[in-house]
C-alpha cells in the first residue's frame, strides 16, 4: 500500500463550513475504483481531506495491487473513527454504497452508521438549471467557479493508467493516480462555495428593504412592480439572475432582490360555502341569503361555486399557493391567485419576508 499526505499550506475555504460543526470533525471523501459496480470491480485508492492545526491536509491510500482492497479500507476506517460529518461529491450514489458492498464483499467490520453527511451533488444539482450550468460534474462546478486544475485525466482514463500500474509500476503512473484524486479533494473544498446557492433556497430569507416603483413596460404603458432586497444566509460566489411569472430574481455577493408585478385591476373573493348565498345577476356579486333573501326572486339566483363572489378594485400581488389568505382570482376556473396589497400588509416585515421566500422557491422551481 501506498500512502501520500500533503499539507495545502497558504489554502483556505471561503464558505462557513464551521457552522456545521467544528472543522476538526469534519473530513471529505473521493474514492477511485476500477469501475461502478463493487462486485466486478476493484477499489485502489481512497483519499481524504481534513483540517488539523489551522490548516487543511489530504491523505490517500492507494493498493499497489488488486489484493490490498482490504489494506487501504482498515487503513480509511480507522483514520476516519474520529470524525462526524463526511463530505463527499455523489458519495450517497457512488462512494458509500461502494465502500459498504466491499466491506461485505470483504467481510471487514466497517459501516457508515455514525456519521452525518453532507452530498455535495444531492445539494447543488436541483439548482442546475437555476444557475444555467450544462450538468452538475463537479468539473463543470470548478469551471463556473473559474477553479483551474493541474491533472488532466478523467476518471475513465485514469483506470486504465491503474491497470498499466498495476503490472509495470512508475513513478509517472503513480503521481498521475495520486494528483488525479488530490485534485478532486482540492474541487470539493473549492466548490464548497456552491452550497451558497442551497443556502438561497433552504434558509429563512429576511427582507431588508421593500418598496413599490412604477416603470414603463415595452408598449410604454405606465406598471408597477415591488421591489425587495434581501441579503442570502451565505454570500454567493458568483451572480446569478433568473425569472419565471414576470418575476425576476438577481443575486450577486450579498445582495439579492427580487422584482415582482403589482396589478391593479379588479378581482374577485370567491366564498366556499355558495348554498348560503344568492347571486345577483344585474349587479355581479352574490349576498349571502340573510341579506338577499330581502331581494326580489325575480333578481336574485341561487349561487354556484362559479359566481358565488364579491369583486373588488384594488391593488395585488400573485401567489403560487395559498400562502396570504383571502386569496383572490379574476375567474373561478384561473388558476392564478393574487392577495391584496393592503396598508397594514405593507407595513409587515415579516410577511414580506414570507413572500421573497415564496416567490424566490417559486422561481427555483421553475427551472
Amino acid at each position: 500500500m501506498r500512502i501520500c499526505e500533503e499539507t495545502l499550506d497558504h489554502f483556505s475555504i471561503s464558505y462557513p463550513l464551521d457552522l456545521l460543526d467544528s472543522l476538526e470533525r469534519i473530513l471529505f471523501l473521493d474514492i477511485e475504483t476500477t469501475g461502478f459496480t463493487a462486485r466486478s470491480s476493484y477499489l485502489y485508492l481512497i483519499g481524504c481531506a481534513y483540517y488539523l492545526n489551522g490548516k487543511w491536509h489530504t491523505i490517500q491510500w492507494m493498493a499497489e495491487n488488486y489484493e490490498q482492497e482490504a489494506e487501504i479500507l482498515k487503513s480509511f476506517f480507522t483514520f476516519a473513527r474520529p470524525y462526524q460529518y463526511l463530505v463527499h461529491f455523489n458519495g450517497n450514489n457512488f462512494d458509500l454504497p461502494f465502500i459498504t458492498q466491499k466491506c461485505e464483499q470483504l467481510s471487514l467490520p466497517y459501516c457508515f452508521e455514525g456519521y452525518r453527511g453532507i452530498d455535495l451533488y444531492r445539494r447543488i444539482s436541483p439548482y442546475r438549471y437555476f444557475l444555467k450550468l450544462p450538468n452538475c460534474k463537479q468539473k463543470t462546478l470548478e469551471q463556473f467557479l473559474g477553479i483551474n486544475r493541474r491533472d488532466v485525466f478523467s476518471g475513465s482514463e485514469l483506470i486504465g493508467i491503474y491497470r498499466e500500474y498495476v503490472k509495470s509500476p512508475s513513478e509517472y503512473s503513480e503521481k498521475a493516480i495520486f494528483l488525479h484524486n488530490a485534485e478532486d479533494l482540492k474541487g470539493m473544498l473549492e466548490t464548497l462555495p456552491m452550497l451558497a446557492y442551497y443556502d438561497l433556497f433552504n434558509q429563512p430569507v429576511k427582507a431588508i428593504k421593500v418598496q413599490a416603483n412604477y416603470y414603463k413596460d415595452v408598449n410604454g404603458l405606465r406598471r408597477r412592480e415591488l421591489i425587495i432586497q434581501f441579503h442570502p444566509g451565505t454570500a454567493l460566489p458568483k451572480p446569478v439572475s433568473a425569472g419565471a411569472n414576470q418575476c425576476i430574481f438577481r443575486g450577486e455577493g450579498k445582495d439579492c432582490f427580487l422584482k415582482i408585478p403589482i396589478y391593479e385591476e379588479e378581482l374577485k373573493y370567491f366564498y366556499s360555502n355558495y348554498h348560503d348565498y344568492y347571486y345577483l345577476p344585474t349587479e355581479d356579486v352574490a349576498l349571502h341569503k340573510s341579506v338577499a333573501g330581502f331581494v326580489d326572486k325575480s333578481y336574485r339566483l341561487p349561487a354556484s361555486a362559479a359566481n358565488c363572489y364579491t369583486r373588488k378594485q384594488s391593488s395585488y400581488l400573485p401567489q403560487w399557493d395559498y400562502v396570504f389568505t383571502p386569496f383572490f382570482k379574476r375567474d373561478y376556473k384561473s388558476q392564478e391567485l393574487f392577495f391584496e396589497l393592503t396598508d397594514e400588509l405593507k407595513k409587515d416585515r415579516s410577511a414580506f419576508s414570507q413572500y421573497a421566500s415564496h416567490v424566490l422557491n417559486m422561481i427555483g422551481a421553475a427551472y
